[in-house]
């Protein structure tokens, strides 16, 4: 991977990053408890707290992306950078582009998910 790739998966992490942060905030305010008194129809509330539980997981999955995309954003100037954890090759840039935080490229990544 050349140096302008490098510099365009690095604007792309710091953008995923920005955009990732904006959700977790608005994540968090939408996926605030419940009141019991809330003045809401039964069949309202149930949906209500569904919906609350899409948004805590939601959350969790982005906080987890999160993480992984600083993890990239700290390896992304390294050497070993875009290279598969398992069979040492070059992961694709096009793949790294869109998911800068892989660390697997797309054939061990099947194999490790047994597809």
């Amino acid at each position: 991977m050349d140096a302008k790739q490098k510099s365009d998966i690095k604007e792309k992490i710091i953008s995923d990053i920005a955009s990732i942060e904006k959700d977790i905030i608005s994540l968090e305010e939408k996926s605030q408890p419940i009141t019991p008194d809330c003045s809401l129809g039964r069949l309202t509330r149930q949906e209500m707290m569904q919906e609350q539980q899409l948004y805590l997981h939601n959350l969790q999955e982005n906080k987890k992306r999160l993480n992984r995309l600083r993890f990239a954003l700290s390896k992304v100037d390294n050497e070993d950078y875009g290279e598969c954890k398992e069979c040492e090759e070059n992961i694709d840039f096009n793949r790294l582009f869109l998911i800068p935080e892989s660390v697997y490229c797309v054939s061990c990544l099947e194999e490790l998910n047994g597809e």
